[in-house]
């Protein structure tokens, strides 16, 4: 497996358009801190997987092209090389991607407003780590919130496109926010955590995601099942809605929370765990909060949550273990982008 790795990172320096395919393929990986194209490519399998399953193939074919457009934008617009190569532009275009076809109806205009989104989520990834590095940091999985909810709430005012959120808009108070049965079927319920990451209903798709992470970081692997477990069990316990429950619509967000926080930006330890604990709890609140305040938009949460949560355990710049502990994860979307926009 090394020699396989040496020989296509050998490939890479020599053809550009290896180079661009390793970027793309590092990009899904980035979406959970890691910097590895194998990775990358079983996060893709993943997500086929799920997007066909499921009877959607679009979903994953937009994931596709966010990724590619969002990278090539970033390319055309000569950003920071090794950012790039690190496929720390493809990430949040292609979440949009995924995005954009899951909550709007099917037509051929929706793949331009699906191309557009991609190339404004590539522009705003610029915008805010602009901002976001005078605090020490990153815009993470945002640009891709910010921009599709844009693009969600624009879309209302289209008489040609039919947002499919699947949510009632309502006032706090107004009827019941939760409801819905759980089936008690927790291992398929957490790995559902696991792909909801990137929008996609399958625990196969959670399981996959998994050992792409083991490929790259056991940490990372511990960390987000850590995240799912937490965070399901939590909501479970509050009373949250079942069905939401069983979709594994609680967890996704804890778990980049859990990676960045426990695995990504602290070594781990015993008190970057218990840090890492309070972040999911503290995740999962910020969802419900967020739930309610979007809830008269009929607007997704998407992982709205995760970066608020996550910004606020590393403002206070309580770094237990600021090295992280592992060879293989030398770079990832903290670290690069810290130094490069």
């Amino acid at each position: 497996m090394s020699a396989v790795t040496h020989a296509w990172h050998r490939l890479s320096n020599r053809n550009p358009l290896v180079e661009f395919v390793d970027a793309c393929l590092r990009g899904p990986a980035q979406v959970v801190f890691q910097n590895n194209p194998l990775t990358g490519l079983l996060i893709l399998v993943a997500l086929a997987w799920g997007a066909f399953d499921s009877g959607q193939p679009r979903v994953f074919g937009g994931g596709l092209l966010g990724l590619v457009v969002g990278t090539a934008t970033a390319l055309a617009l000569q950003v920071d090389r090794t950012s790039l190569r690190q496929g720390l532009f493809g990430f949040s275009p292609l979440l949009t991607g995924l995005a954009v076809p899951t909550f709007l109806d099917d037509r051929p205009l929706m793949w331009l407003y699906l191309v557009l989104g991609a190339v404004g989520t590539t522009v705003v990834t610029l915008a805010l780590n602009a901002i976001f590095k005078k605090w020490g940091l990153t815009a993470f999985t945002f640009p891709f919130v910010l921009t599709t909810w844009v693009l969600l709430m624009a879309a209302y005012q289209f008489e040609r496109f039919t947002v499919l959120t699947d949510m009632t808009p309502k006032f706090p108070g107004e009827g019941s926010l939760t409801g819905g049965s759980f089936d008690w079927d927790l291992i398929p319920t957490f790995l559902r955590g696991v792909s909801q990451v990137f929008l996609i209903n399958s625990w196969v798709s959670g399981l996959i995601i998994v050992i792409a992470l083991l490929v790259n970081s056991r940490w990372s692997a511990l960390f987000a099942v850590v995240g799912t477990v937490g965070a399901t069990l939590l909501a479970l316990w509050f009373g949250a809605d079942g069905a939401s429950l069983d979709k594994g619509l609680y967890g996704f967000n804890a778990v980049l929370t859990a990676i960045a926080v426990g695995a990504v930006m602290h070594r781990p330890g015993a008190l970057v765990t218990v840090y890492t604990l309070f972040g999911i709890a503290l995740t999962l609140f910020v969802q419900m909060a967020l739930a309610t305040v979007l809830t008269p938009l009929a607007i997704p949460v998407l992982t709205g949550p995760f970066n608020i949560a996550t910004w606020l355990l590393l403002l206070p710049q309580r770094h237990f273990a600021p090295v992280p502990n592992h060879e293989r994860v030398k770079e990832s979307v903290v670290s690069t982008l810290k130094r490069a926009v």
